[in-house]
């Protein structure tokens, strides 16, 4: 069975989440996610934090 639409953006949330931390690791001051302002930027870690969890979930369901 395919991926669902869910799967996808949950995919894409965690490949930005990971980008933004390798930017980070690179140089602090690469945070280009709290570039888009303290709220937008939690709501944005809020968002990748859930597909983390949701990929979890995804990994073990049949």
């Amino acid at each position: 069975m395919g991926k669902s639409t869910l799967d996808w953006i949950a995919l894409i949330l965690l490949i930005i989440g990971g980008l933004v931390w390798g930017l980070i690791a690179i140089k602090p001051d690469w945070n280009v996610i709290a570039l888009l302002g303290a709220t937008i930027a939690r709501v944005v870690y809020a968002l990748v934090g859930l597909a983390a969890l949701y990929t979890i979930y995804y990994l073990f369901k049949e």
